[in-house]
């Protein structure tokens, strides 16, 4: 299992979210934005709206998410 922060997947907060794939990990990642987008946090807010931004490009998309899957990767156990 590894351990990664919401700022660490591009979020706003420290929240720890532990996984053992890649996928859990993104999918623990939406679920926690999608509550945060819900309680309004305005921190949050600002990292969906830059994360909107990088979605309009999606070669710069699919960089900035492989780039996140490979730090998972390099994660310890």
């Amino acid at each position: 299992m590894k351990t990664m922060t919401c700022k660490e997947l591009g979020g706003a907060c420290d929240l720890a979210f532990q996984a053992n794939t890649f996928e859990e990990m993104a999918e623990l990642s939406q679920q926690h934005g999608m509550e945060m987008h819900r309680q309004q946090d305005p921190a949050h807010l600002q990292a969906m709206q830059e994360m909107q931004s990088l979605m309009k490009d999606p070669a710069e998309m699919n960089a900035w998410f492989e780039s996140k899957r490979k730090a998972f990767e390099a994660l310890p156990e």
